[in-house]
Order: C-alpha cells, then structure tokens, then sequence
C-alpha cells in the first residue's frame, strides 16, 4: 500500500475513532427509542425503559470495535447492529460481543457447580441502509465463515438482517417511527451528497428535517456533534468502498489471501516448518515465512484482524 493511502486510512481511522457514537447508536441507545423499536420488533408492548438493563460495550476488548446497541430485557438479551456496508463478517463479531457480554453478565457466578448457571437468549438483528442491493430480509450465519462448511455446526450464531433503505420493511417503519425517520434522515442526506459537499448536505439535512420534524428533538439538542459524526461516518463509507475498489484493481482479494492464511495457519499449528509447508501447498518459501511472522508476532488474533495488520503493512 502506498504511503499516501496509509496515511488517509490511519485518518479516518483515527477520526471516526475520536467520537464515540455514530449516528444510528446516538439515536437508539436511549431506553425509551430502544423500547420503541424493540415492540416493534417482537409485537410487544412494554412500556417502562427502566426495565431494560443497557449491556452495550463501551470499550469492547476485541478489534478496536464497539457493538452498536444491546440491552437485556427481562430473559432476552437483544443485540442490535447498524451497517452501511454489505459485511459477511457480522456473525463473526457478534459472537465476540455476545461471549464478552455473557462474562460479564455471569462473573460473579460459579460456573464449576452442579447447577445451570442461567443466561439470557441472544437475538441479532443488523439494520441495513447502504447502497448496496440486499433483500428486504435475509440471514448471516457465523458457519457461512467456516473453513470448511458442515451440515450441522456445532457452533452457530444467526442474524437477521433487515434492510431499512427507503421502500423496505415498511410494515415495520410504521410500528417504530423512530426507525422510520432515521431512514428519511439518511434519505435526505444522501439525496443531497449528490450535488453538493458533504458537510452542506448534513446541514440542510438537519435543518430540513427540524422543520418536517423528523428527529426533531434529537437533531435540536445533538446537532453539531450530528454533523462531526456524519461526516466522519459517511467518509468512511466512502473510504471502505475506495479501499475495496483499489483492492480490486491491485489484484489484492480479500478473500484469496484469507485462503492461503487458513491452510498455512493448519499447517502450522501441525508444527510443520515454513519449508515443509511451501512444499506442501506448492507456495513460494518467502510467502509461506510472512504468514508464519504474521500469526507469530499476533497470537489470537482472527484471521479478518491478521489480514488489517497485513493490508495496512503492505
């Protein structure tokens, strides 16, 4: 990777990370919004926030990453995610979310005695709006990121995956207006990114929708961090699909280079010699030793995290 392109990666990077909230979490971490859309959600009809008990991660140990909304209510502990891009790899960090909030939920039980230690049902749900075509509903599962897929996985994580761009899943736009406008917000924005500059159109945006009253009261009394974050938010957008295209275009396929990292990595833990795995898999010896280096000099991390620190050394 070229020095330029690092160093536009390592500040959006640094930039998004500066402020703690994207917009879809500023707008959905509030008990009384959240309740909202989970009636909508499960056709319940609770009404006190102050039953939920808020189980987002703050500071989530695993990929610099946090998860976007969760809360536990009454038996059921609920995980919502928002994504602009199309990601396979939601299943993958879910279950990282889900294991770390389930050991703090239980840190103070006994997990070696003879009794069941109880733990909340999981459900996922990621809300789509980018401009991708998906389906209106659809499922990612973490064995659809097996090395090698199996009939029945002993492990799996399912989620359900709602497209929320204009015209979708309109049934439940009309149970949560909430969500409904937070589509119409993002509507609007990318409407006006078309023919203008990105920081004009969250301005008009958000004045636009004050005066339809759409977010209203939240864009009032959030709007100039609304507009730090958009920006951040939709530029890193913009950088995701940059650094896909540029991937392509180099020939760098995501998915070519997690392949030979699966069978090199299954090689290794067989304590077999870079030498003797080139010589197996038919690989150069010099690319079989980075491999080696790479998983090495990072013990534990997952391979989607190995091919960051690989793509930002490159």
């Amino acid at each position: 990777m070229e020095e330029s392109k690092k160093k536009k990666a390592e500040e959006a990077s640094g930039a998004v990370r500066t402020y703690k909230d994207r917009i879809f979490r500023m707008v959905f971490k509030e008990k009384q919004e959240f309740l909202e859309l989970y009636n909508a959600m499960n056709g319940t009809d609770y009404h006190n926030p102050e039953d939920l008990t808020v189980t987002t991660l703050e500071n989530a140990i695993y990929m610099n990453m946090k998860n976007d909304v969760s809360f536990l209510l009454h038996d059921r502990l609920t995980l919502y995610e928002h994504q602009s891009t199309d990601n396979p790899n939601m299943p993958l960090r879910n279950f990282f979310y889900v294991s770390d909030i389930y050991s703090r939920l239980t840190q103070e039980k006994n997990l070696h005695c003879s009794r069941p230690v109880l733990i909340p049902e999981p459900r996922f749900v990621e809300f789509y709006n980018g401009t991708k075509k998906l389906p209106e509903r659809s499922e990612r599962r973490l064995s659809d990121l097996f090395g090698h897929p199996v009939d029945f996985p002993a492990l799996e994580l399912k989620i359900l995956v709602l497209n929320i761009n204009f015209g979708y899943n309109t049934e439940l736009m009309e149970k949560c207006h909430t969500l409904k406008e937070y589509m119409l917000f993002v509507k609007k924005i990318r409407e006006y990114r078309s023919n203008m500059p990105l920081a004009q159109a969250m301005e008009q945006t958000i004045a636009e929708c004050i005066s339809e009253n759409i977010l209203a009261d939240f864009l009032k009394k959030n709007r100039a961090e609304v507009i730090k974050v958009g920006i951040y938010e939709y530029n890193e957008e913009l950088h995701i699909q940059q650094e896909r295209s540029d991937a392509k275009d180099e020939g760098r396929e995501e998915g070519i280079w997690l392949g030979s990292l699966r069978l090199i990595r299954k090689k290794m833990e067989k304590k077999l010699s870079p030498e003797q795995t080139a010589d197996i898999l038919e690989m150069d010896l010099k690319t079989v030793q980075n491999f080696y280096t790479l998983l090495k000099e990072n013990p534990g991390a997952d391979e989607y995290k190995l091919y960051d620190i690989y793509s930002s050394n490159a």
